[in-house]
């Protein structure tokens, strides 16, 4: 199939709000694939190449830009071959040997094709087709239970191979897919709330845990065979040998274990995000010791425990890892949540989790059994450019790009704006409207895809933190950016400045 099909396909699913629109797009799609295509065109659809992260970020993407094809002529093959060489290509010369391979695919798609390899590459693609619309359009097109392409993605962690056995395999062989000790299942994901009042409200009596600003991990053991998972369910274990120990040395002989581990200070103090990230993100010398801390169990010696209770569930971690409980209370009252919230935050953790005790554990699914809350912190930048909508943003100027500003002159000339993210999240249909016309009137200059402005916009940004990135110029990006409001009472001389941002990193 042309990649071509695919874009067309995105681009109707991204221009309707309909769920049922898009199932029947997205199913259609799917139906007129080859099967050796299936898996690839998933990967494609929701920006996560089958292959996993191959290593290209913005600057990448950026140098790669060519003139496009006239015509379509690349196919979901072709695609997948590139992904595969750009993986592939490691040791001496694969810097120039990447770059290659990325110019050339980029050569041989056409414009259109291009801001979507893009999008795939930086996982910034925003088409509206969402994974549970996805699973939803695989049991359309595969005539199969929607609870039971749901459930095998769910527990196989692996959307493309359960589309695959869907359209191509039996009924048993998808009902079949259960959970195995070894593979990993998607991680269950939390809502958020304004207050743990609030989400007490939602989940009625709960376990309020503390929110360690940690790194997700997901934990097998079979026997002294240990493998340890990211909430992406890449395989780290490699990496975290002191964490695969603690788990061999447990009283049990098979296990599948959900937490967070993160490098503490001398006193006990939890480490800044990125400290954490740099260890569990890369081979390299294990200065940083990290350590687990544990809140769920899903398997242990031959029973599944997915839809037990959380209460039952907790009962068995306390008998098998008591000094690894994430620190925590169950209680139905408010005070009581509160008094853990503040004792979470004054340790220098990031707020705390609220789980229902009666839920079970929802793989994959994101829903109101487990809450999130932890204070909100806004930062006030300035607009650098904005990129056009797509979808129901059509026409509109959506995504913007945000900076900060750069006094000193540390990331270039004294007084300039150092950019340091972007998000369309927070955006209400008023402020769109109202963005689009402003920033046309205060164009620089622009290209089919961006718009950039004079530096005179203050926006209000809400993150959760920063990290280190080299996508950036300030080495820092912004950890799920959101817009609160515009400005209009501030200058651009008082946004806070990229040294503050960068401070957040030893904070």
């Amino acid at each position: 199939m042309l990649l071509d099909e695919l874009v067309k396909t995105t681009d109707a699913v991204a221009s309707t709000r309909s769920r049922t629109a898009k199932i029947e797009a997205l199913a259609g799609l799917l139906g007129r694939l080859e099967p050796t295509e299936v898996a690839a065109a998933v990967g494609l659809l929701i920006a996560r190449p089958r292959q996993g992260r191959v290593g290209v970020g913005w600057r990448g993407v950026s140098a790669a830009k060519a003139t496009p094809a006239a015509e379509p002529g690349l196919t979901i093959a072709d695609v997948d071959a590139a992904l595969d060489g750009l993986l592939g290509s490691v040791g001496a010369g694969s810097a120039a040997e990447r770059a290659t391979t990325l110019r050339s695919l980029m050569s041989a798609a056409t414009a259109r094709e291009q801001a979507f390899l893009a999008g795939v590459l930086l996982g910034e693609l925003r088409t509206g087709a969402l994974e549970g619309v996805l699973m939803d359009a695989v049991a359309r097109a595969a005539g199969r239970p929607v609870e039971a392409v749901r459930r095998a993605a769910m527990l196989s962690g692996d959307l493309g191979g359960t589309a695959l056995l869907a359209l191509t395999g039996t009924e048993t062989g998808l009902n079949g897919v259960g959970l195995v000790v070894g593979r990993p299942v998607q991680p269950m994901l939390a809502a958020t709330a304004s207050s743990v009042g609030a989400a007490l409200e939602a989940t009625g009596e709960a376990s309020v845990e503390y929110k360690l600003d940690g790194a997700r991990i997901q934990v097998h053991r079979s026997g002294d065979e240990v493998r340890i998972y990211t909430r992406t369910l890449a395989e780290v274990t490699h990496r975290l040998p002191e964490v695969a120990d603690l788990v061999r040395s447990l009283p049990v002989r098979d296990v599948i274990l959900d937490g967070e581990t993160l490098a503490l200070g001398e006193d006990g103090a939890p480490r800044p995000f990125q400290e954490t990230m740099s260890r569990f993100g890369a081979d390299q010398a294990r200065s940083t010791v990290l350590h687990p801390w544990f809140f769920d169990v899903l398997h242990l010696d031959g029973r599944d425990l997915l839809d037990e209770p959380l209460a039952e569930r907790l009962a068995v971690l306390e008998g098998i890892a008591p000094g690894h409980r994430i620190p925590g209370q169950i209680t139905a009252d408010p005070a009581v949540a509160e008094n853990v919230s503040r004792q979470a935050l004054a340790a220098g953790h990031e707020g705390v989790m609220v789980k229902a005790v009666g839920s079970s554990y929802a793989a994959g699914r994101r829903g109101s059994n487990w809450i999130k809350v932890k204070p909100v912190l806004t930062y006030d930048l300035v607009v650098l450019a904005c990129e056009w909508g797509s979808g129901r943003r059509t026409g509109m100027l959506s995504n913007l790009h945000l900076g900060a500003l750069d006094p000193t002159g540390e990331f270039g000339e004294p007084g300039r704006y150092v950019m340091v993210g972007k998000t369309f999240k927070g955006l209400t249909d008023e402020l769109l409207r109202w963005q689009t016309e402003r920033f046309q009137e205060i164009e620089v200059r622009r290209t089919a895809s961006t718009v950039w402005v004079e530096p005179v916009t203050v926006v209000e940004i809400a993150i959760d933190g920063v990290q280190l990135s080299t996508r950036y110029p300030g080495g820092i990006a912004l950890r799920f950016a959101r817009v609160k409001r515009y400005r209009d009472d501030k200058s651009p001389a008082e946004a806070d400045t990229i040294q503050t941002l960068r401070a957040l990193l030893r904070s």
